[in-house]
């Protein structure tokens, strides 16, 4: 049943609280609990992207938000929803017109990364690949190690004249030829 659902779900925008971004998805997910709308609220995501900062001279690979004051929720939306969303601490309501949900496109999700491509890569430890995308983008390094499940590979490249070991999405990699 749950699987059905799922695929009827859609990704909302909701506003927020700036800097209450944390603090709205607990609220949410407890919301959701607490109401037993687990089987309509599927997923909460605050965007976040991996980016480069120099602080002090010295260079580190931080996570940013990406649209501070908003998460994405994907769900099944009724008008019996809208106020249990709506009335969430931290939340101040949906984005469309007129405060009412309006779901995002597939190309917005896709951009937007929200939706898991299935991506079937032959990693193994010790095979040398290329990042293709991201912050790291062009950077040649050797896989540590290979989650399947997640479907990610921590990869130590060098960074900053020393060995550094990220955490990356396999559609981040691309495995060169020995």
């Amino acid at each position: 049943m749950e699987n059905q659902n799922m695929e009827n779900a859609k990704w909302y925008v909701l506003h927020t609280y700036s800097g209450y971004e944390n603090v709205a998805k607990e609220n949410l997910e407890q919301m959701a609990l607490n109401y037993n709308l687990t089987d309509r609220i599927f997923d909460i995501v605050i965007p976040m992207e991996d980016v480069i900062e120099e602080k002090n001279g010295k260079k580190k690979l931080v996570q940013r938000k990406v649209m501070p004051g908003y998460l994405l929720v994907k769900m099944i939306y009724g008008d019996d929803i809208w106020h249990n969303v709506t009335r969430t601490r931290g939340i101040t309501g949906f984005t469309g017109p007129k405060g009412r949900p309006l779901d995002l496109t597939p190309e917005e999700v896709a951009r937007l990364r929200l939706e898991r491509v299935r991506v079937e890569v032959d990693l193994a430890e010790g095979d040398r690949v290329e990042v293709v995308e991201g912050p790291l983008n062009t950077m040649i390094g050797e896989v540590v190690s290979v989650d399947t499940e997640q479907s990610r590979a921590k990869v130590k490249v060098e960074m900053f004249g020393r060995e550094t070991i990220v955490d990356l999405e396999y559609a981040q990699l691309r495995k060169i030829a020995e």
